[in-house]
């Protein structure tokens, strides 16, 4: 499906007004074709909650791209949607499609860790820029990373960051027999490797580490063997609805103990189902639906006053969305071209600095590094009454100051 994007958004989430129109007095007039951007996501399914909101908040930025100035490169943006329902293999097919078919000049998405392991080789082999908005899988912008062009970016926080993150969670509260609970897909693989990674560092192994499947509707027996391990620590590394079946499964047993996860535990479909069992839960964030700086604030709003929803599904995937296409904006702006290589270097070397959501992005990319996101832009976030909430005061007043990516 493709997404045109032409309606006019009520509230404008501040592209910086200025820095629009100083792009659009540069660019050349407006022709009548567009300029097609693929978006890769699972909009059905148990991960629908990251790709809807990634969808949305992609669309947010376009829309404000096409609508307050026109587009970019003398085209407006348009969307090649594409529901790949968090299947690596249907994300391969997709990704061939997007690049032969459809002839995206970039793609904007990719949530699951399994898909992008899939996908990245068509981007790459085909020299087109995929910027990954949602996986938080570590793998997937090393693997071509040592080649003379990557063209693989990623504007989410990767397991090898939110990983010791989570570890050094735990250990700050005194928790050290920790019980690792990972599903079978590639995320599970990754964030497993990565939470080890972090405890052996730290000089300490998993008492029970437990593997599963994605569907499954109980965790009684593992959790049942975590708790006779002697853990005092849960560690999530699934999506949603999985998390929520094992909460549900650690309140079953009556086992008072500590679940910290990542970010899918802030996602609507594990508070929902999770319920008095996800009370409490921990999860590492880089971007949590409360009052923070403006432009956080304008787009909380925009984004509910756009899709009528109070609370968005996975608040993270929508910022980080929205983040992304704003970035190949000005990519494809500073290299005043919509051919991929030329956009991929842009990437490279963005010469201005890009006011987002998650943070204000100063060179976020270089040609040594692919990740836009640092590890101090990382904050410990807890449900609380079905909500998100920041789990300490000072993040909270934190949160009223742009954290700028790490040397």
């Amino acid at each position: 499906m493709t997404h045109p994007l032409r309606a006019q958004p009520p509230i404008r989430i501040g592209l910086s007004i200025a820095a629009l129109l100083l792009a659009a007095a540069t660019l050349p007039a407006y022709a009548a074709d567009t300029l097609r951007i693929g978006v890769s996501c699972p909009f059905t399914g148990g991960s629908s909650d990251m790709g809807i909101s990634a969808r949305n908040g992609i669309r947010l930025a376009a829309e404000e791209i096409n609508t307050m100035i026109g587009g970019v490169a003398g085209k407006q943006i348009e969307l090649v949607e594409r529901d790949d329902q968090a299947s690596p293999e249907l994300g391969k097919k997709i990704a061939d499609e997007l690049i032969g078919k459809d002839k995206v000049v970039a793609t904007i998405g990719i949530c699951n860790t399994g898909v992008g392991q899939l996908s990245i080789d068509s981007y790459q082999n085909a020299k087109v820029p995929l910027i990954i908005a949602v996986s938080t899988g570590t793998p997937l912008t090393k693997k071509f990373a040592a080649t003379p062009e990557h063209y693989i970016f990623r504007v989410s926080p990767r397991e090898e960051l939110q990983a010791p993150f989570i570890v050094a969670e735990a250990l700050k509260r005194g928790l050290h027999k920790v019980a690792l609970f990972a599903d079978t897909t590639g995320y599970g693989d990754a964030g497993k490797a990565d939470v080890e990674k972090a405890l052996a560092a730290a000089k300490l192994t998993p008492v029970s580490v437990q593997r599963f499947a994605l569907g499954v509707k109980d965790l009684s027996e593992q959790v049942k063997e975590a708790r006779a391990a002697g853990a005092d620590v849960v560690i999530s590394y699934t999506v949603g609805p999985e998390a929520a079946v094992l909460a549900k499964s650690i309140e079953k047993q009556k086992w008072n103990v500590q679940l910290i996860g990542s970010w899918p535990l802030s996602w609507r479909n594990f508070i929902g189902p999770a319920g008095s069992a996800g009370e409490g839960a921990l999860v590492a964030v880089s971007f949590i639906q409360q009052a923070s700086f403006q432009r956080r604030n304008a787009f909380i709003a925009a984004y509910r006053q756009k899709y009528n929803t109070p609370l968005i599904p996975a608040p993270m995937a929508a910022a980080q969305g929205y983040d992304a296409m704003m970035l190949l904006f000005y990519a494809i702006h500073q290299a005043q071209s919509s051919e991929p290589a030329k956009i991929r270097a842009a990437l490279e070397n963005l010469e201005r600095p890009v006011a987002g959501v998650i943070t204000t992005y100063d060179h976020p990319f270089s040609k040594a590094d692919h990740d836009a996101l640092s590890a101090n832009m990382l904050v410990m976030g807890v449900v609380r009454k079905g909500q998100v909430d920041y789990a300490y005061k000072e993040d909270a007043q934190k949160s009223f100051v742009v954290q700028r990516k790490a040397p």
